[in-house]
């Protein structure tokens, strides 16, 4: 040792630790300690028989002290599959941002910083979005184009682009906070397009880098198993309309309707087996406690914490075709993304298809509908999506009754009479759905 150096001391066992502490401790209140460890010794147990009796059956990796690690450059750089895909991450700090660009061909992600008059406007932007959203509806809406196209120039959407490659026709997005609760896919250019028009093999969204690798580890190649929850508070007028055509496209179906779908039907000796997960209905999500959101069956809501819990170890996708099911708290200052797409993802299946806002019941139907359609063609889910999402934007009145015709879409009486009331008095070339908030609600998240 050179002179004046000093050694480490050698730690202190743990048998070493204890008897320190017991040695401290006064006599007369040593008992207190002891039933203090007796304490710990039994919930120790207890917990032990809890992981054993619910947990390992299900996974039988898991482990109580593995936390979800950070992973490095290299393994990010891994989750791109070919040279076509890129992945867009965003991270916001208090006074600033930045976006990091990933794509096969990088050694090391591109960071585009963010002004400190861009990360004002964003702050700025994103207060006034959500107390719109929260306390005025309709100011909402009638906001609601500006502010993505706002939004676009405050991100450098232009600039962001400018930095793929030419190829690069799928993205993956990896926001940050509440960026989770944005639209990112469909926002505009100057020519009229989106996000979407330009990514032909599909936009798809991730919660983080770490539970994008969990889940790309799964092979679950099987859809022919169809589970679905239909209208179980019987007040959604189209609900019944979509299940009924969307299960025309599996061998397989089990659909609980109204009345039959009851929370104990959603447990794990029927999920285990299933491909795909549908519920259609109702949904809350409880900002101020995101554990406690819900989907409302007839006779008790399951939670978020309780679904965290299921066994969709066979599921390829979930779809939750309801309002706010992509949502997250978006006043967390943290890195945590709770909501429903994290819990079904933990649950076991590969995608979450979800919504973020309260979405209208008639255009929802058709997009479920043409995004089942999609799915038959063997196309994954992010373009399934994507292309049932430009379709809606896009068809005209005249359109869109050659398509329900043509493909003998379900429709009883009563609907019937309620579209025909929606559309009469648009000409033949308007397009109904035109507006993002009627197609752009709905994200693919996942594999």
């Amino acid at each position: 040792m050179a002179p004046g150096s000093k050694r480490s001391p050698t730690p202190p066992t743990v048998s070493e630790i204890k008897e320190l502490i017991e040695n401290s401790i006064a006599p007369s209140t040593r008992h207190i300690f002891i039933q203090l460890q007796q304490q710990i010794i039994q919930l120790q147990q207890q917990l032990d028989e809890l992981i054993n009796r619910e947990i390992l059956p299900i996974d039988p990796n898991f482990n109580l002290t593995q936390p979800i690690e950070h992973i490095n450059f290299a393994q990010i750089k891994s989750l791109i599959t070919d040279e076509r895909t890129a992945i867009l991450e965003w991270y916001l700090q208090d006074d600033s941002f930045q976006t990091f660009i990933i794509t096969a061909q990088s050694d090391i992600p591109l960071v585009l910083q963010a002004s400190v008059k861009d990360n004002l406007a964003l702050v700025e932007w994103t207060k006034e979005y959500f107390k719109d959203y929260q306390t005025n509806q309709e100011q909402w809406r009638v906001e609601f184009l500006l502010r993505l196209n706002k939004l676009a120039q405050i991100l450098h959407l232009d600039e962001i682009l400018n930095h793929l490659p030419t190829t690069c026709d799928q993205l993956i997005l990896i926001p940050h906070r509440f960026l989770h609760c944005l639209p990112l896919h469909a926002l505009p250019f100057a020519d009229g397009s989106c996000l979407l028009d330009r990514f032909p093999d599909g936009i798809r969204y991730a919660p983080s880098c770490s539970i994008l690798q969990m889940i790309q580890t799964r092979q679950h190649t099987e859809f022919s198993n169809f589970f679905a929850i239909q209208n179980p508070n019987k007040n959604l007028a189209y609900t019944n309309v979509e299940v009924e055509n969307i299960k025309q496209y599996f061998p397989h179906t089990n659909i609980l309707t109204e009345a039959a779908a009851n929370k104990d039907v959603l447990n794990n000796q029927t999920l285990h087996s299933v491909h795909c997960l549908h519920f259609s209905g109702n949904s809350d999500f409880k900002i101020d406690s995101p554990l406690q959101s819900c989907l409302f069956f007839v006779d008790k809501p399951v939670t978020l914490e309780e679904i965290f819990k299921l066994d969709l170890s066979q599921c390829r996708l979930v779809t939750l075709s309801s309002s706010e099911t992509a949502l997250i708290d978006w006043t967390n200052g943290s890195d945590e993304y709770i909501g429903f797409p994290s819990a079904f993802l933990f649950a076991g299946s590969t995608s979450v298809v979800g919504s973020l806002w309260s979405v209208n019941d008639l255009s929802t139907a058709l997009l479920m509908i043409k995004f089942y359609q999609n799915l038959q063609m063997k196309t994954n889910i992010a373009v399934a999506l994507n292309q049932a999402q430009i379709w809606l934007r896009d068809i005209t009145k005249i359109k869109l009754e050659q398509w329900i015709n043509a493909n003998q879409i379900l429709l009883d009486a009563t609907t019937k009479i309620s579209l025909r009331r929606r559309l009469y008095r648009l000409p033949n070339d308007a397009q109904p759905f035109h507006n993002p908030l009627y197609w752009a609600a709905f994200c693919a998240i996942g594999q």
